[in-house]
């Protein structure tokens, strides 16, 4: 989940909205105008409206705290964290590195839901303090706002407790599992089909909700169920080929024959003789024998199509002295936390000095497909 609009960092972290998140902010706003005039019928329109959006942007604030509690512990254990992203269904931490050990997985997962706790005491504390009281409803826009966020805080904490694989209480579980079993692949698969069976009776559920007559709220049940379906399988597959991985270099996987092509050459020559023909989106430039750097696609489109025959390759390429680059020995898997790093789809290859070949996606996902095939159960 990439962010589109990004807000700042915090800690070393990229913390960014995806597009999503303006329609669940309005949905939410939305729906909190009918629960104030109630709460309030003396407040004008113009109140109403202001609490309700005031209230949106406040729970997404403790959607980017409880990522934050994931991503500071995560930090704290060593392990590398990219950004956090706010979406329709909440919130991303984008956490480059799995854990190490059950006892991390169990600290970082449980933290989250421990913070949403916490934040829905503060909330519900200081709406007493506001005037509120238990069995009433809040009598001033402030209570309202805070009475609100107290109770779906507790309900994002018991809902990301639930032991289904990616959430919260799945990945708890998964560290229970693994603690006992020391084998966080079997954890992984054991929580990731805990997770299927509570996301298919999501789905069930919001099915039959709708049916008799819930609508929207059994649609928004069922898509959550299918997210949770989605994600599961994603995850696992993904540890999953993370220890296929394990334990093999860059030579292993490395595209050794590397497409080449001289630094003077134009953009013109270039798309037309190297790019449409070849079917390659890397290509390694070279001038006077020697490595200068590397061009893709995505710096060719940022030149106009009119400046293509003026312009050289040498002009717009990634410089050697710019790329990130690996030895054949390195690691796939740190490799591949260098590529998430840097953003990038490929690394040269280097060893003494010399051009060894490139490690790309396109060549993991390559092995990963035949060790599919051949291994599969």
């Amino acid at each position: 989940m990439q962010a589109q609009i990004p807000l700042g960092r915090i800690k070393g972290i990229s913390i960014g909205l995806h597009y999503s998140w303006f329609i669940i902010a309005f949905l939410i706003a939305f729906s909190l105008i009918g629960e104030f005039r109630q709460a309030m019928p003396n407040l004008d329109p113009a109140g109403i409206w202001t609490a309700a959006i005031i209230t949106a942007v406040l729970f997404f604030v403790c959607l980017l705290l409880h990522e934050l509690a994931h991503s500071l512990v995560a930090k704290s254990k060593g392990l590398q964290v990219r950004a956090i992203t706010l979406f329709a269904l909440g919130g991303v931490s984008q956490i480059e590195q799995e854990a190490p050990d059950a006892k991390t997985e169990f600290w970082v997962a449980i933290v989250g839901p421990l913070a949403s706790l916490l934040i829905g005491i503060v909330c519900l504390g200081l709406a007493r303090l506001a005037g509120w009281a238990h069995g009433m409803h809040a009598g001033t826009p402030v209570a309202a706002v805070l009475l609100w966020l107290g109770y779906i805080n507790f309900m994002l904490a018991i809902f990301n407790m639930i032991p289904g694989y990616p959430l919260d209480g799945g990945r708890v579980l998964r560290a229970v599992i693994w603690w006992i079993n020391h084998n966080a692949v079997r954890a992984t698969e054991m929580a990731a089909r805990v997770g299927q069976v509570i996301a298919f009776a999501f789905i069930l559920l919001g099915l039959y909700q709708f049916f008799v007559g819930r609508n929207f709220g059994g649609l928004w049940m069922a898509f959550i169920g299918w997210f949770l379906l989605d994600a599961a399988r994603s995850s696992y597959m993904q540890v999953e080929f993370m220890e296929v991985l394990r334990g093999r270099k860059v030579a292993d996987l490395m595209e050794r024959d590397c497409a080449t092509v001289e630094a003077h050459l134009s953009l013109e020559d270039f798309v037309h003789q190297y790019l449409l023909n070849s079917g390659r989106r890397c290509f390694v430039v070279v001038q006077d024998g020697r490595l200068a750097g590397l061009i893709t696609p995505n710096e060719v489109k940022h030149v106009e199509r009119e400046r293509w025959p003026q312009t050289s390759i040498q002009s717009v390429m990634r410089p050697v002295s710019q790329l990130r680059t690996v030895t054949p020995e390195t690691p796939v898997v740190e490799a591949l936390e260098m590529m998430g790093r840097g953003d990038v789809n490929q690394l040269p290859v280097v060893s003494g000095g010399q051009l060894q070949g490139i490690f790309s996606r396109g060549s993991i996902m390559g092995f990963l497909r035949t060790h599919a095939e051949l291994f599969k159960h």
